[in-house]
Parts: C-alpha cells; sequence; structure tokens
C-alpha cells in the first residue's frame, strides 16, 4: 500500500476500564497523545506528497508551455521586422503624394498579425493552488515570463488597433479613386507612423521574452 492510498482517522474512544489513580490517567491520556500524533504526522505526509505530485505536474506542464511559446517567438520577430519595412515604405509613398510634383505609381501595405501565446497550463497552476507550494524563487520565475507575455499580448493588441486606423481611409476606396491629396496623405502618414512607434514596442518585448524564455530554458534543460 502506497502512502497515499492511507487515509488516517482521528478515532479517539475513552478507556475500556475503569482509571484507577493518576498513574493510569497518564498512562491513558500518554496513549492517546502518541495515537493522535501518529495519525496527525500520516496525515500530514499525505497532504505533503500530494502537494509534492501538484507541484512536478505543474513545472513539466509550464515548461512545455514555455517551450512551445518560445518555437514560435522567432516568426513572430520575422512578422514585425517584415512590417516595420513595409511601413517604411509606405511612409515614402505617402511623402511622395504630399511632393510635387506627385508620382505617377505608389503602392501602400498596411497590416498587423496578432501571435497567440498559450497560457492554459499557468492558469491552471493558479487555479489548482500549484504555485504556493513551489519555491519561492520558481513560482516569481514563472510569473515573470508570463507577466513579460501578457504585456506583449497587449501591446500587440494596441498595434492591431492603430493598423485598423491605419487602414480606415482605404476602407471603401476603388481603384478609380483619385490617389490622397498632400492633406489627406499626411493625415495617414501620421496614423501610420503612431503604429512605426507602436511596433517599436512591441519589437523590444518581443525580444525581451526571447531572452526571459532562453533564460528559463538554459537553466531548466531536460
Amino acid at each position: 500500500m502506497s502512502i497515499d492510498e492511507v487515509v488516517p482517522v482521528l478515532d479517539v474512544h475513552p478507556p475500556h476500564e475503569a482509571v484507577h489513580g493518576w498513574r493510569d490517567f497518564l498512562l491513558h491520556l500518554l496513549t492517546i497523545t502518541i495515537g493522535l500524533l501518529i495519525a496527525l504526522s500520516l496525515e500530514g505526509m499525505v497532504e505533503w506528497e500530494h502537494h509534492r505530485h501538484l507541484v512536478h505536474e505543474a513545472e513539466a506542464s509550464l515548461h512545455a508551455e514555455i517551450k512551445s511559446n518560445s518555437d514560435g517567438l522567432q516568426k513572430m520577430l520575422t512578422e514585425v521586422e517584415k512590417q516595420q519595412s513595409l511601413l517604411k515604405q509606405d511612409v515614402v509613398t505617402l511623402k511622395g503624394f504630399m511632393a510635387k510634383p506627385k508620382p505617377k505609381h505608389g503602392t501602400m501595405e498596411i497590416g498587423f498579425h496578432i501571435s497567440n501565446f498559450d497560457s492554459v497550463s499557468w492558469k491552471t497552476a493558479q487555479s489548482t493552488g500549484a504555485l504556493a507550494y513551489m519555491p519561492y524563487g520558481k513560482a516569481q520565475e514563472f510569473a515573470e515570463i508570463y507577466s513579460t507575455q501578457d504585456e506583449l499580448q497587449a501591446a500587440e493588441q494596441v498595434a492591431a488597433r492603430d493598423a485598423i486606423i491605419s487602414l480606415a481611409p482605404f476602407m471603401n476606396s476603388e481603384e478609380k479613386d483619385p490617389d490622397p491629396d498632400a492633406a489627406e496623405a499626411n493625415a495617414i502618414k501620421d496614423k501610420i507612423e503612431v503604429l512605426q512607434g507602436q511596433l517599436l514596442l512591441v519589437d523590444s518585448l518581443v525580444k525581451g521574452l526571447d531572452q526571459e524564455y532562453k533564460k528559463f530554458l538554459a537553466a531548466h534543460s531536460e
């Protein structure tokens, strides 16, 4: 029988025989005390084993989740750098529309892709209380990684909103429509430059998260 199968029961019975004097009373009291201590010790051991198993499962799951998120981060960084390059070209095109004479042709491309990070294991560790039984240093290590992930995802959502705002002037345009005039081009350029600034933040957070992933995985290599 394993320790997990032991179910300690605190069952205290009065003495079956009459107590004769202080000596018998103290003997019965000592017997009851020892029994209670044994039962409490067994209960504590079972609970400790349960918590240890819970922490082990949580750590394994979190490690796998972080590894999975890390594997997709380089692709995200490449996408951000590509978008930054396209936006620079968009600004050049818009400046051309603002100049005299205007260029005969100009192309623009605005878009942004939001990456998804898995966090089921992190949420499960929180809801089951596994984090409370981890050493403080380990719990803090996981918390910092997932906090950075949350910051990055929030920054991505803002960037996506900025991309939508930048695209708004073109939503109902048709091929036969005239090119933007100088004022329109300048207004669009202002919106794109806001998006460029937000992408700088996204880029910084991606690189910071990448360093956190690498540090964690190097310290906890299987």
